[in-house]
């Protein structure tokens, strides 16, 4: 019996092309590469985000909870039409990327998880994600939201997203923007880097397992460190106090 509730409860996913791997040199000389990965495979990246669970700069609290629960839907078939992609120098997990295909024009953007910062990788993981809705699917929209004040300014202002706030998003119902077929067509000169095909030994490598971050973000080590973390205007909103003295001592609300 439990076989035939599964029926009802699992969605059939809907055919769609794969993302083909692609590489690229980052600015420190590395080699990245974006790859799509398996059901299979999701098991080997839960380990990686539970921890940034604890990390509440720049919401990767939320972005993570919210990342390990799509992992787990994908993995157990609860959500319909949903994809994910990493990026990883020498098998170094860097990046994880997700959406679904909301329909056959529409794609849906979920999240983009960096794990190592200063190289652009969550940019690179991104786009590489608009790139597999629009040139690999054929998509003509996708719905995009932010959930940090840096994830706003790399998505709706880099790529001049338009808004769709008549059209709530499925994370969490808030207003949607939009990154329409035009706007990408615009932006992909310069925002869609890569080459393909990855070289063999290069795609092996990655291939042949996914290696922990080597420097993923991480709480704050002392209590000074998170205190002063609460002047970051990149922290969650409500957290700079009055009471934060920054900038040679001026009080900030």
């Amino acid at each position: 019996m439990a076989s035939d509730i599964e029926k009802i409860l699992r969605p059939v996913d809907n055919p769609a092309p794969d993302f083909p791997a692609k590489f690229m040199t980052l600015s420190s000389g590395e080699k990245l590469v974006i790859r799509q990965i398996t059901r299979e495979e999701i098991p080997m990246l839960l380990p990686h985000v539970e921890p940034l669970l604890h990390v509440d700069r720049d919401y990767y609290d939320i972005v993570a909870a919210r990342v390990y629960a799509e992992l787990l839907g994908y993995y157990r078939h609860r959500v319909q039409d949903e994809y994910v992609l990493i990026a990883q120098i020498n098998g170094e997990l860097v990046a994880i990327v997700n959406g679904r295909r909301l329909n056959p024009e529409i794609g849906m953007s979920y999240h983009t998880l960096s794990l190592r910062r200063g190289l652009r990788v969550g940019a690179h993981a991104f786009a590489a994600k608009m790139e597999y809705h629009f040139d690999i699917m054929n998509q003509k929209e996708v719905l995009i939201v932010a959930e940090s004040p840096n994830g706003f300014r790399r998505w709706m202002i880099e790529y001049q997203l338009e808004k769709r706030f008549n059209i709530a998003h499925e994370l969490g119902g808030v207003p949607s923007w939009s990154l329409t077929r035009q706007l990408y067509e615009k932006a992909k000169g310069s925002l869609i880097v890569g080459a393909r095909p990855v070289p063999d030994e290069l795609l092996k490598k990655a291939m042949d397992e996914i290696l922990p971050p080597k420097d993923p973000p991480r709480p704050p080590k002392d209590l000074f460190a998170s205190k002063r973390s609460k002047c970051d205007a990149t922290m969650p909103a409500g957290s700079l106090s009055s009471h934060c003295c920054c900038e040679g001592g001026k009080n900030n609300a």
